[in-house]
């Protein structure tokens, strides 16, 4: 069995910060990309950040230059640092890993989601 298990969200006014981790742990093989999604209210999933093994990073426009995602590789661990936090960023993060199991299969998985809130 694998676990993803997220935490540092919360509650925070515009303009502020928080940092999110999420550590994977179970029958991981190698651990190919992690990354971090949200979804607000009424909204589909979104991309927020995501990076590789080799620590090649991607964010979409909305989030650039604001949030920087970073990982332990050794932990399975990923980070991400939320700088200059918006009201629309509000939303649920979900840790997101594609990885090689014990088995030999390629999987993905997801967190349960951690709830961020940026008031104004």
């Amino acid at each position: 069995q694998v676990q993803l298990v997220e935490s540092g969200g919360g509650l925070v006014q515009s303009g502020g910060s928080l940092r999110l981790s999420c550590d994977a742990s179970g029958s991981i093989f190698s651990m190919y990309s992690m990354g971090w999604y949200r979804q607000a209210p009424g909204k589909e999933r979104a991309l927020v950040a995501t990076i590789t093994r080799d620590g090649i990073t991607n964010y979409p426009d909305s989030v650039k230059g604001r949030f920087t995602i970073f990982r332990d590789n050794a932990k399975n661990r990923v980070s991400l640092q939320m700088n200059n936090l918006k009201v629309e960023d509000t939303a649920v993060y979900y840790c997101n890993a594609f990885f090689r199991d014990d088995l030999g299969s390629r999987r993905y998985y997801w967190g349960q989601g951690t709830q961020v809130t940026v008031s104004s």
